[in-house]
């Protein structure tokens, strides 16, 4: 629950601090005085966007700071998750800075407006009047039935196995979508698959191909050039090797006498040795060396074949051309296996089907059990509040699709006069007739649902009187199993709470500034008094507003 609420520099405030009954607080205060202020600023503190506006001195950061009690709430978790330090005592603080900036921090530590939003919404549930409308709102009827069904956990699985659903749904319509383009370009890719596969490539091809065209092309130079070296060598009268040989005798007769001589020869006798086998191997090559104009044409071909497809798929080697057809090779096992993709996936679709089916099954019942109850309670509660000809029905329409929900929609018939048909909210309730319906509607969920605090301003609009005193009959029932916040111009309601806030503005140095004090007895006489009959007290407004208080 709300402890205390601290104010610096919003909008009318300069500073403002109060401390807030943990029953039910009533705030009142004349037109203007600022009672809106404090909701904007609790508004802040639960993640609501924050406007440079509401400075008021525009020179000066603006600072809302509240603290709750939260020993009694599960909220261990939450905290856990979100790795904030948990104390029973939490603080939540925001901050405007002059130059606009936001920032938010829940026990000092820093955080972001969707986290401060995920523990307000934990927190407080603020009533406003344009909240009233929600009662339109088939979303909003659907989350009241579920909470008065205690449908959390079995939603809760429900979406979970939802998504699953719809993953797994996109899965498989971007196969089938896949099919269709892959099995458009199937031929295709089969055509360059089977044009690289009968090439039968082999990486390093093209390099030996080029390299055996290069000898075949030049095979009349090579040869001459061959026959030269043997004529050099070995045929020709002063030859290499006879010149060698009398080298070698010579220094054969030098070595007897000087020992670097006899080395020599020796060195001279290995060349002569290496000399001999290269001229060997220059006439076996050159003996086998034979012009195949065949073989030439042979290669001239499939390298032209090679080249083209080269070019044809934007490469330069025959490697290329292999990981080319590997990839297409993927591609076409690819498609052949869509089939069975498809027809795995059709299954999981259909098994998780079944799964939500169960799921829709046992949340359409609870749903169908709750609504009368609803009803019911409703009905009850809305007699107490004047209205006892009205009437609300909760229509479970069935869908056939399945939706994030569930398998049907929630609708609220109603009317507020006997003889006349139920008809859609929006059609047929009045402005106060519906703050009405949701104060009854509030009424139910505080005991379903462990909101700490709710403040609401000016439930009681539209109604007066005897009514007026039921509706705050049932706040204060309410404000046994929460804290309740009501800011209210009616003293019946008023003389109701628990503790008294009255919110009043002042002119101080040129400038009007909002306050808010907690009431004594004798000053909520007075005020209870003024509400009763206007700025100046009677005798008899006096004592109305003592019998109010002691009722």
């Amino acid at each position: 629950m709300l402890t205390s609420l601290k104010i610096s520099n919003y909008a009318l405030i300069e500073e403002l601090y109060v401390e807030l009954d943990q029953s039910f607080t009533i705030i009142t205060g004349e037109t203007g005085a600022g009672k809106s202020i404090l909701l904007g600023a609790l508004g802040l503190i639960i993640g609501q966007r924050a406007d440079l506006s509401a400075l008021k001195d525009q020179s000066k950061k603006c600072i809302i700071e509240a603290q709750f009690n939260i020993e009694k709430y599960d909220l261990h978790l939450l905290f856990k998750q979100n790795d904030w330090d948990y104390d029973i005592h939490t603080i939540v603080r925001r901050e405007i800075t002059p130059n606009g900036k936001s920032r938010a921090f829940i026990n000092d530590s820093p955080v972001n407006l969707s986290q401060l939003k995920e523990l307000g919404d934990q927190l407080i549930d603020i009533h406003s009047q344009h909240n009233t409308l929600t009662l339109n709102n088939n979303l909003f009827q659907l989350k009241l039935i579920d909470s008065l069904a205690d449908n959390k956990s079995l939603l809760s699985d429900y979406k979970l196995a939802y998504s699953t659903y719809k993953s797994v749904k996109k899965k498989l319509y971007q196969k089938e979508e896949s099919i269709v383009k892959a099995k458009a370009e199937e031929n295709f890719l089969q055509f360059q698959f089977d044009e690289l596969d009968q090439l039968k490539l082999s990486s390093d091809e093209d390099e030996e191909l080029e390299e055996e065209q290069r000898s075949l092309e030049h095979m009349e130079e090579t040869k001459t050039s061959m026959n030269h070296a043997l004529n050099v060598l070995v045929y020709q009268d002063e030859n290499a090797i006879d010149l060698m040989r009398l080298g070698k005798s010579q220094l054969s007769d030098a070595s007897k006498f000087n020992k670097i001589a006899e080395e020599l020869k020796e060195r001279l006798s290995s060349l002569l040795i290496e000399i001999q086998d290269i001229t060997s191997e220059i006439e076996s090559e050159n003996n086998n060396l034979e012009y195949d104009p065949d073989r030439l044409e042979f290669i001239r071909n499939r390298l032209s074949s090679i080249y083209s497809i080269q070019k044809k798929h934007g490469v330069s080697t025959n490697q290329e051309l292999i990981d080319i057809k590997s990839s297409i090779e993927s591609k076409l096992l690819e498609i052949s296996n869509f089939d069975n993709d498809i027809e795995e996936l059709k299954l999981e679709v259909s098994k998780i089907e079944l799964l939500l089916n169960k799921y829709a099954s046992d949340l359409t019942a609870r749903r169908n059990s709750a609504a009368p109850i609803l009803e019911s309670k409703v009905k009850e509660l809305l007699i107490r509040l004047g209205m006892k000809n009205a009437s609300l029905t909760v229509k479970v329409i069935s869908n056939q699709e399945f939706s994030s929900s569930g398998k049907e929609d929630i609708q609220f018939l109603f009317t507020a006069n006997k003889g006349l048909e139920e008809r859609e909210l929006s059609k047929v309730a009045s402005g106060g007739e519906l703050s009405r319906l949701m104060l009854a509607i509030k009424s139910i969920l505080a005991r379903k649902v462990k909101m700490p605090t709710i403040i609401f301003d000016e439930i009681d609009t539209g109604v007066s009187g005897e009514i007026a005193d039921k509706v705050g009959d049932i706040l204060k029932l309410m404000s046994k199993e929460l804290q309740v916040v009501s800011i209210t111009h009616l003293p019946q309601m008023a003389a109701k709470g628990n503790s008294h806030l009255k919110v009043y503005k002042e002119d101080i140095d040129g400038e009007t500034r909002s306050f808010i004090k907690v009431l004594n007895n004798e000053e909520r006489i007075e005020e209870l008094a003024k509400m009763l009959s206007g700025s100046k007290m009677s005798v008899a407004a006096i004592d109305n507003a003592k019998a109010l208080l002691n009722q």
